[in-house]
């Protein structure tokens, strides 16, 4: 079975999945939106359903030291939402500082201009997020 993962955003939710092995994550969309936090659901319900997932990975804007900041409240908040609104989907808070930076660095590297491609900056975010967590449950497998 499949892993989603949501890079979670105010404006925009980037979104990856695992291969059907559980061995890499993919780049699949990203979730555009303001002020109406149901959009979202309903799309992240749709994509849990429709590729079967057996967990969701968000990944959790710590501060680089340690501390609790305003993002990750306000992640863990959309967390709770997503809870609520997929009962029995199994959710897995995971670190993600700098994940941004490298998907930034990523895309760079590869030619692509990052202020033309700020959508699919968020996907290779939540695909950075998604392969750790992958890769960790390798190296301690469950």
């Amino acid at each position: 079975m499949r892993i989603l993962c949501i890079d979670y955003g105010d404006a925009r939710i980037g979104v990856a999945v695992s291969d059907p092995l559980g061995l890499t994550a993919q780049m699949l969309e990203t979730i555009k939106w303001k002020n109406d936090v149901n959009k979202p659901v309903q799309r992240i319900r749709e994509i849990f359903e429709g590729y079967d997932c057996e967990a969701i990975v968000v990944g959790i804007p710590r501060n680089m030291d340690g501390t609790v900041g305003p993002r990750e409240i306000k992640t863990r908040e959309f967390i709770k939402i997503l809870e609520r609104e997929l009962p029995g989907a199994r959710i897995v808070p995971w670190d993600e500082r700098l994940t941004t930076v490298m998907a930034q660095r990523a895309m760079h590297d590869m030619g692509i201009v990052a202020k033309k491609q700020k959508g699919r900056i968020d996907q290779m975010a939540a695909a950075l997020i998604l392969q750790g967590y992958l890769d960790s449950l390798k190296r301690y497998p469950c």
